[in-house]
């Protein structure tokens, strides 16, 4: 049996979606028109992402948040570990899901799974869904008979990784807040309040303090040209996006990353965190270093550490040592490469990269906090020092005022 998505229109004309299992879509129809309903679109869900392509459209194409998956993972492992049926699981955690698609999308891979297909290839058809490293996993669980295990470690990851993506929300989250309050009240005083104050002066003729005039010219310009500031803000950013999807800009862009100071030490220390998570739980399943070393590098972000991480693979492929192939990119923390030598010296690989992984995760949030407690008081004393500019513009006249009529 086959999993369909179906639209119709129920007894009352309203639009009706869910899921059929069935042998053909002629049978869902039948059992909706049993029903009394409709049809209007019957569509297996069985296609790969070639096939939906080559339609012209990707039914399934929206993903999900790191925190969905966790929770679908955390709920597969412990149903797998309690020895109820692959097939019984995929329903339950199924009906455990409160969006249609993905809800769908599980049922879907519970038919592929009782047609005699394994978890990993009924994972396969939703790529946008279940990253490659994690059908990986699944398939070296699979083959090894530690599936249990398997979605267990990946349960552990898929939520260490979501910590690390709130790390980050956390410290660019309340800056953008800050810096847009602070745009936003300046650009309140300088466009309405402003030339409101200002023209009270002017029409008294006193000579005003060139603080005072400079913003005066700042007013009429906002007032003047705010379209074209906008446009031109908007323009940026589509501009931006539009140049880093070229592969050799966004080489540079990433490259200037990693030799800011500063930023360059928070963008190695989240790239490899994620790199040896990834590569640790990919070891741990069975899977071969080098195979491990061309998935892990999938997830690195930055393009010059992926790029490098697949030299990696290439150079251990060849012979050499995973430390030696690390010390010769320079891109990893001296740490990171001192335990990764001693895991393949002792044969405990796979422990050594999950330590390394958690140091790095830690060293991360400490990054991250220290970056929290600097930019909070600075965005402050930022927005205090432009609102007391504007104040002091505004006071000047008037105490110069005074002084004309005492």
């Amino acid at each position: 049996m086959a999993a369909y998505e179906y639209v119709a229109l129920d007894e009352t004309g309203l639009e009706q979606k869910g899921m059929f299992e069935a042998d053909s879509a002629r049978q869902v129809r039948q059992i909706l028109r049993e029903k009394s309903w409709t049809p209007v679109t019957v569509e297996s869900m069985m296609f790969s992402r070639q096939e939906h392509q080559a339609k012209g459209r990707l039914t399934y194409k929206r993903s999900i948040r790191t925190s969905e998956l966790a929770i679908l993972t955390r709920q597969l492992a412990t149903l797998v570990q309690a020895a109820m049926p692959l097939e019984e699981v995929l329903f339950a955690v199924a009906s455990q899901q409160e969006k249609l698609h993905l809800r769908n999308i599980i049922l879907s891979v519970r038919s592929k799974v009782m047609e005699g297909y394994t978890l990993a290839q009924s994972m396969e058809a939703y790529p946008h869904i279940f990253p490659k490293m994690y059908i990986a996993s699944v398939a070296a669980g699979e083959h090894s008979s530690y599936l249990d295990r398997v979605l267990q470690q990946l349960a552990d990851f898929t939520e260490a990784k979501m910590q690390s993506k709130r790390l980050i929300q956390q410290a660019v989250i309340y800056p953008v807040i800050l810096m847009v309050a602070c745009i936003a009240i300046v650009s309140f005083l300088l466009g309405y309040v402003l030339p409101d104050i200002i023209s009270v002066f002017m029409g008294s003729g006193q000579k005003l303090p060139p603080i005072t005039l400079m913003l005066i010219e700042m007013s009429n310009w906002m007032q003047q040209y705010w379209p074209l500031l906008l446009a031109m803000l908007v323009l940026s950013v589509f501009a931006v996006r539009f140049l880093l999807n070229r592969p050799n800009i966004r080489y540079l862009w990433d490259k200037l990353l990693l030799d800011l100071p500063g930023i360059g030490k928070f963008t190695k220390s989240y790239n490899t965190s994620r790199f040896a998570s990834t590569l640790s739980i990919l070891t741990k399943s069975g899977i071969t270093l080098v195979d491990g070393l061309n998935i892990a590098a999938q997830v690195v972000n930055n393009v010059v550490l992926k790029q490098t991480v697949e030299r990696i693979g290439t150079r251990v492929s060849e012979g050499s040592s995973l430390n030696k192939a690390m010390l010769e990119a320079g891109y990893f923390p001296p740490l990171m490469q001192h335990m990764i030598a001693n895991g393949e010296a002792t044969g405990e690989l796979d422990q050594m990269l999950e330590r390394a992984a958690t140091h790095q995760q830690q060293e991360l949030s400490d990054k991250v906090a220290l970056c929290l407690s600097l930019l909070e008081p600075m965005m402050l004393i930022l927005m205090g020092a432009v609102v007391m500019t504007i104040v002091i513009a505004i006071l000047l006249p008037v105490l110069n005022m005074n002084q004309l009529l005492s």
